[in-house]
């Protein structure tokens, strides 16, 4: 008898997206894009210097493609959220996840982002 050698091709992981969207930011981000009434939008995220502890985030809507952009297409039930990320963001921002909170005490967008060292007292910069 002879040895058969078998080999097993598995697909390499995908990589995971620099920056995800909650499903209540999603669909919050979904809702605002058809508010506007125009496909070309896509929320940029973006961070920036500034702010008391020395950057801060920056969400917009955004219909440029900067050379180097990262985009991303979040799934949303039966739509996607087009989301794009400028290269210099990527790195800061790798792992971040937004959430969108809408109660009587607060709401807004939240960034939980790994690679923050930290923030400042206000809540809208950190340090990297």
């Amino acid at each position: 008898m002879t040895a058969t050698e078998i080999t097993i091709e598995t697909a390499a992981p995908a990589e995971a997206p620099p920056v995800s969207l909650t499903a209540e930011a999603a669909l919050k981000v979904r809702d605002l894009l058809d508010a506007e009434g125009r496909s070309d939008l896509r929320l940029r995220v973006a961070v920036q210097p500034g702010g008391c502890a020395g950057m801060q985030y920056q969400l917009f809507f955004d219909e440029r493609s900067l050379d180097g952009d990262v985009s991303i297409d979040q799934p949303l039930a039966d739509a996607t959220v087009p989301l794009v990320i400028d290269r210099t963001s990527v790195p800061l921002l790798a792992g971040a996840v937004i959430s969108y909170t809408d109660t009587i005490e607060k709401q807004g967008f939240e960034i939980d982002n790994p690679n923050s060292g930290g923030g400042c007292a206000c809540g809208n910069s950190f340090c990297g």
